[in-house]
């Protein structure tokens, strides 16, 4: 009889990367605990591990054998199995020798088709010892490690040094044997503190010994210890710790032991813009900067250790020393940048390409200079501000500060604008050409940054679909995708009724002709194809999106105004019963010619409900009409759906294929005028059930 208990992997190596930490954590302990379940060892709920020198998982209870199974082979028919003889056939000996069974010892099947050799066999359920080994050689070959290391003089490949290996089920050592080392007991406790390996007694005491010995191996429990004590410490100062999500479980990654400490530099560089100086502590040394509550940066900042040390100062003091020369390069290459002017940049532009095919960046800022100011008119921007901002906002890209530190491209440009004496409207639009650069993110704050940041998405994806190079699979070095969704968030969210058509064709025009084939329309339908996503996020159907992409509206605040009528009208009583006749409507018309223009000829009605059908028709026309026009498409739905009744009563009592051709057609022109109107709205016969 099976027994139960905990089972604990655990693979001990060198530093794991911090930014792929998380990832190994998760995935191996998914990978094992699903081949776990297709293995039939029946396990229970576990937890994951992941901690700059360990990936482990442990499972609450899980059978130490699998059940034991019968299988069943069919074989041969016996009309095919033996000949006249009653001698076996070949067919017959070879099923037999394949399950390892003399053909004597094969049963029969009998059913209402006929008798067919049958063998049952009992399956002993395999131990978990003989399964192990292979099941974790299986989990951690599905890790998404890009670059497998060699080491020592061994041919074993993992992302880093494995030194140890511990399997465990209760307190019993399960033999396995992975990258030449065999499993046991032992585990590596913290680098410095406490004793470097111990002998662990039981599977569940795994957490709690290791925290004995200073590592939080629970991956999401540092993250916790981690964000509590940044917030005690924060709020001690009366400051804000600015963190995201991402640098919390990247400095989560590089700690066994974590102890927020706190340091601070010299008031003197906070004469340097706060974005350059949050970006050096970010991300080159993984500090925490600390803000007023007006936002204003402060030379205290948070960090996190990986020892208890027994003298901090000489920790914070070493942490001082090593971000001051950072911001020392900072602080120089922002006095050094002052001495030029942004506007005096531009011509450095021509030494950099945008695209081979596409000029230098001077070509692109003088394009968006230009599409810039064309857009500024559709909006009612101030042309001039847009048209500066437009031919300046890519000149801080050839300062001494974005060369050294790129995620500061735009911000730094605004400062710089500012210090030359550049209007605010330019500062800022130049700060806003790249937003929104994520989902979620701030889009513009001024008419004219969005003008620029229309222009510079714009520019990018005409050009590089000019030449041919859009997005194939998961390649988009251009980040055309984001660029399409960023364009239509800017045009929708700032409520400015733009036309992509007209947008992707201004756009066109700003490049040297012949320089780009003729795209606009691939163009506008990636945009478009990009809606989808973004409006069922939103929670809106898919049926009724693909309803409206049918009638591709170029204008994107008008695509989501029928969206989001039509999304509205599903609960009407009417619905149903008009997307089944709508899809009636279309069937019945992609099987027949007909003319889009043909007029209907009331002479030719036979019947009082064609008559009548025609008659709600005319009526509703110029109300429909109107509302189309004016972007009414809830009152254009409600207008549609008083036609229920006389559109049930036409297909209940109306034969549309009649004897007589021209009544025939007659009907056929009055279905094609009913369809049109529906599809002033939108496509719904696509949401017919």
């Amino acid at each position: 009889m099976a027994q139960h208990d905990a089972l604990l992997v655990e693979i001990g190596t060198e530093e794991l990367p911090p930014k792929l930490l998380k990832s190994l954590g998760e995935q191996f302990a998914q990978n094992l605990y699903a081949g776990l379940i297709d293995a039939n060892f029946s396990p229970e709920s576990y937890q994951w591990f992941a901690s700059p020198r360990r990936l482990a998982i442990l499972i609450s209870r899980i059978a130490d054998t699998q059940p034991d199974s019968e299988i069943e082979k069919r074989g041969p028919a016996v009309s095919a199995a033996f000949d006249e003889d009653g001698n076996p056939t070949k067919a017959a000996l070879g099923w037999a020798r394949g399950n390892g069974i003399d053909i004597a010892d094969a049963q029969r099947l009998k059913t209402d088709k006929g008798e067919w050799l049958l063998h049952k066999a009992e399956i002993k359920g395999k131990g978990l010892e003989s399964e192990i080994e292979s099941l974790i050689t299986a989990a951690l070959n599905k890790l998404p490690i890009p670059k497998p290391m060699r080491w020592a003089d061994f041919d074993h490949q993992f992302i880093r040094p494995v030194h140890t290996l511990c399997v465990m089920f209760g307190s019993q050592v399960i033999p396995a044997s992975l990258f030449g080392i065999s499993s046991s007991k032992t585990i590596r406790g913290h680098r410095f503190h406490g004793n470097a390996t111990f002998d662990l007694t039981h599977a569940t005491e795994y957490e709690n010994t290791l925290i004995n010995h200073y590592v939080v191996a629970s991956f999401s429990r540092r993250v916790d210890t981690i964000k509590s004590a940044l917030e005690k410490r924060a709020n001690a100062l009366n400051l804000i710790a600015d963190y995201s999500t991402a640098l919390l479980e990247e400095i989560a990654s590089l700690v066994e032991w974590p102890k927020v400490m706190q340091a601070s530099f010299e008031e003197k560089f906070l004469e340097v813009p706060k974005e350059a100086l949050i970006y050096t502590m970010k991300d080159d040394q993984k500090y925490v900067p600390l803000l007023g509550d007006d936002g204003v940066l402060s030379n205290i900042f948070l960090f996190v250790s990986n020892i208890d040390s027994k003298n901090p100062d000489a920790v914070i003091s070493g942490n001082e020393k090593v971000i001051r020369p950072r911001l020392a390069d900072a602080e120089f290459f922002f006095n050094t940048d002052k001495k030029h002017s942004l506007e005096s940049r531009i011509e450095k532009l021509e030494t950099v390409l945008f695209q081979k095919r596409l000029g230098t960046l001077k070509d692109k800022a003088i394009r968006l200079q230009n599409l810039a100011g064309e857009i500024a008119e559709q909006t009612n921007a101030d042309k001039t501000d847009a048209m500066r901002a437009g031919l300046l906002c890519k000149a801080d890209l050839m300062s001494e500060m974005v060369m050294e530190f790129p995620e500061v491209q735009g911000v730094m440009g605004k400062y710089y604008a500012q210090h030359d004496g550049e209007s605010e409207a330019v500062a800022d639009a130049i700060e806003a050409q790249y937003l929104p650069r994520f989902a979620g993110d701030a889009l513009p704050q001024s008419t004219v940054g969005l003008c620029v940041s229309l222009a510079d998405k714009l520019d990018t994806l005409v050009g590089i679909f000019g030449i041919g190079q859009r997005p194939k699979g998961d390649k988009d070095p251009f980040a055309l995708r984001r660029a399409a969704i960023g364009t239509l968030r800017l045009i929708v969210e700032s409520q400015h009724n733009l036309d992509l058509t007209t947008l992707v064709e201004t756009a066109a025009a700003q490049y040297p002709k012949g320089t780009l084939e003729d795209n606009t329309t691939d163009v506008v339908d990636f945009i478009l194809t990009r809606f989808g996503a973004m409006l069922h996020d939103e929670g809106n159907a898919n049926d009724t999106i693909q309803a409206v992409a049918i009638r591709r509206p170029t204008q994107p605040l008008d695509f989501v105004a029928r969206v989001r009528a039509l999304e509205a009208f599903r609960a009407h009583e009417a619905a149903d019963a008009l997307f089944a006749a709508n899809k009636r409507v279309a069937n019945i018309l992609s099987k027949n010619k007909v003319d889009s223009d043909a007029a209907v000829n009331s002479a030719l009605f036979e019947l009082d409900q064609e008559k009548a059908l025609h008659s709600h028709m005319v009526e509703r026309q110029e109300r429909l009409q109107h509302n189309v026009a004016s972007r009414d498409y809830s009152a254009s739905l409600e207008a549609l759906a008083e036609l229920r009744a006389p559109i049930d009563a036409f297909f209940d009592d109306v034969m549309v294929m009649a004897d007589d051709d021209a009544v025939k057609q007659n009907r056929l022109a009055l279905l094609s005028q009913l369809r049109a109107m529906f599809l002033s709205v939108a496509d719904i016969s696509v949401m017919a059930k």
